[in-house]
């Protein structure tokens, strides 16, 4: 996952977004969809209808994006505004044009949204993840709503 290092990815006039802090459940990689259960971050499942945060890159430990935090780990879950963008997971194997409606799968990574499927984010760029691994790409949050039949 080289394309960007950071998570947050601004923009710079902007104060930086809310944070909250819990501790993982389990392994939870920067990049991704996350939700508060009891009070520790899990990765969020398909198409959640919870709130989601995006979990930031663990630069206080001074870790990048490729450094997945582990269960017990203080996670940093970013909030999603509509006027910040954020460079969230997408697996390999995903083509995402701009302007594309993504959901999250099992994992939390963010996946073309279907009809029905909540819509989380809107792609910022054009991206066809044909690399071989789980790639950056630059999104903006969407409203939560469906994506239409």
């Amino acid at each position: 996952m080289a394309r960007y290092n950071k998570i947050y990815a601004g923009p710079v006039t902007e104060v930086t977004p809310q944070v909250t802090e819990a501790p993982a459940l389990e392994a939870i990689t920067p990049g991704t969809a996350i939700i508060l259960t009891g009070g520790e971050f899990e990765p969020a499942g398909a198409s959640t209808n919870e709130k989601v945060y995006i979990a930031q890159d663990n630069y206080l430990a001074m870790k990048t994006v490729a450094d997945a935090y582990d269960a017990g780990d203080i996670v940093l879950g970013l909030e999603m505004l509509d006027e910040q963008f954020f460079n969230v997971v997408v697996p390999t194997g995903n083509n995402v044009a701009k302007g594309a409606e993504l959901t999250t799968d099992a994992n939390g990574k963010f996946i073309l949204a279907a009809a029905g499927n909540r819509i989380i984010a809107t792609a910022d760029e054009a991206f066809n993840n044909n690399t071989g691994s789980d790639q950056l790409v630059r999104v903006r949050a969407a409203k939560g709503h469906l994506a239409a039949a």
